[in-house]
């Protein structure tokens, strides 16, 4: 199959070569297009002839001696082209029977529709814009059976450019993606929230369990992280007195890949001063609802097999509930960690010895519980030990006011009402420190300058994450977060 396409590919460099010594230029630097294809179509009239000029690739071509019929393609979709050597010239027309499938093309000419009912554009100019050097993948007969040259899926991503031009269900997903984030501002905006930009490079990373990348700054000489979140960042905003702020973030998280993780992915992070993890529910519910109403038309959707429906109010139940539910263990009755460690091994989930009691029960939750939750709830009443960022519940201060969204089996959000106690997140801090000290190299360091920023007063607040990529991923029915990313991080090709 190489050496089949690297003739091809030859043969389309002479092509090239003769282009240029008939005097035309295959890669000319402008083009004047009037119409995109669907605006062609939108302006045939019955007994008119409006003249178009419409550019795009060459998707299809079928010659038939002095007339030719082709179909045009650009991000607004497809239309015929009808080309008749008497109407465009012998040298024109000859150009056009040399063309390739993936050349992109300029044509002018009339609208028009065939006896077949088919709207089209009648071609009476034509200008090679590029030339298509490598042949486009496409489904051929092999051995008397179809297959799909671009089936590898890994391949899709690593040339996405090309997933992008032969997939039409690629590009419409990005698009999709495009319209959710559209409308997630339009949402916050509408309700008085003002978008913001904090520090990608971070003396300090926070706001998030995670390992960060590691860069050198030369001209300071110091070490950088890129950020794990801007959630420490935008609470500084909220003690600055910006009451509703919201960023939608690229963070990077030096992890494992999956179809859930990339290690640069997309947040949408919120905070809104005199509020808290009650209002985020009804702002997640709410604007998660209405985007799947205006963009896919219902709140009800399938997924992977399932069929989900986001209509509000929807379920809430405890991470202790939960994990009683699904794996029998009632953790409001363990009374220590050897005890923990015992029936989460009895279960099948792994521990290991620098786990707290409620680090195994998180354990339990990942393994037991996540995969039930295809409907969407908001699990609440998280441990104060698993949050240290989050306001303690004043009827029981072991637990926060936290909850995270699940939906289709996995995490799609993380809030609560925000920690805002300088003396509590001071001591919360340095919990994480020891747990650094001890080897957890996702626990968060000490931040000096946040607790100097809640010592001037940050109003009681609450605080939302939701992953845009996951989010996307459910919208677009796709298990892989690497079909919602454009150039998702692959392994280096031979490794």
């Amino acid at each position: 199959m190489s050496e089949e396409i690297n003739e091809l590919v030859r043969q389309r460099i002479e092509k090239i070569d003769q282009y240029r010594r008939s005097g035309i230029n295959p890669y000319p630097p402008r083009y004047r297009r009037t119409h995109t294809t669907e605006e062609a179509r939108g302006v045939f009239r019955e007994d008119e002839k409006p003249k178009v000029s419409i550019a795009g690739r060459l998707r299809s071509k079928r010659v038939m001696g002095k007339a030719s019929f082709a179909h045009l393609e650009d991000q607004s979709g497809q239309m015929q082209l009808y080309a008749r050597r008497d109407d465009m010239g012998e040298e024109s027309y000859e150009l056009f029977k040399s063309l390739d499938l993936g050349d992109v093309i300029g044509v002018e000419g009339f609208v028009f529709k065939t006896k077949q009912g088919e709207i089209s554009v009648h071609v009476e100019g034509l200008t090679l814009l590029a030339k298509c050097i490598r042949p486009l993948p496409s489904v051929k007969e092999k051995d008397g059976r179809l297959f799909d040259e671009f089936a590898d899926r890994e391949m899709r991503y690593r040339q996405r450019y090309v997933d992008l031009i032969v997939t039409p269900k690629t590009r419409q997903d990005f698009i999709m993606r495009s319209r959710i984030i559209t409308g997630i501002r339009e949402y916050l905006t509408r309700r008085g929230y003002i978008e913001v930009e904090t520090p990608m490079m971070q003396a300090i990373p926070g706001g998030a369990a995670a390992r960060p990348f590691i860069t050198h700054h030369n001209a300071l000489d110091i070490d950088l992280y890129l950020r794990i979140a801007p959630e420490l960042y935008l609470k500084r905003l909220v003690v600055g007195g910006f009451e509703k702020v919201f960023e939608l973030n690229r963070n990077f998280r030096n992890e494992g890949i999956s179809t859930r993780h990339n290690p640069e992915f997309t947040m949408l992070e919120l905070y809104e001063a005199y509020a808290d993890y009650e209002t985020m529910m009804h702002i997640a519910e709410d604007m998660i609802s209405k985007l799947a109403r205006e963009l896919l038309g219902s709140m009800s959707l399938e997924y992977q097999g399932s069929k989900i429906d986001l209509t509000p109010p929807w379920k809430r139940a405890s991470f202790v509930d939960l994990i009683r539910e699904y794996s029998g263990l009632d953790f409001s009755t363990i009374a220590s960690v050897e005890e923990a460690r015992r029936v989460a091994e009895s279960i099948g989930v792994k521990t290991t010895d620098k786990m707290n009691l409620w680090e195994i029960a998180g354990e339990v939750f990942d393994e037991k519980v996540e995969a039930s939750l295809v409907q969407p709830v908001f699990v609440t009443d998280y441990p104060r030990e698993l949050s240290p960022l989050s306001k303690s519940r004043e009827d029981n201060p072991d637990f926060v006011e936290r909850f995270e969204i699940f939906i289709a089996g996995r995490e799609m959000s993380n809030a609560f009402s925000e920690l805002n106690d300088p003396f509590d997140q001071k001591a919360r801090f340095e919990e994480q420190v020891r747990k650094r000290e001890a080897g957890d190299d996702e626990a968060q360091m000490m931040d000096y300058d946040y607790i100097n920023a809640l010592e001037y007063g940050m109003p009681p607040a609450g605080g939302m994450g939701i992953g845009i990529d996951r989010l996307v991923m459910l919208f677009v029915n796709t298990a892989s977060i690497k079909d919602t990313i454009l150039f998702p991080l692959l392994r280096p090709e031979g490794k």
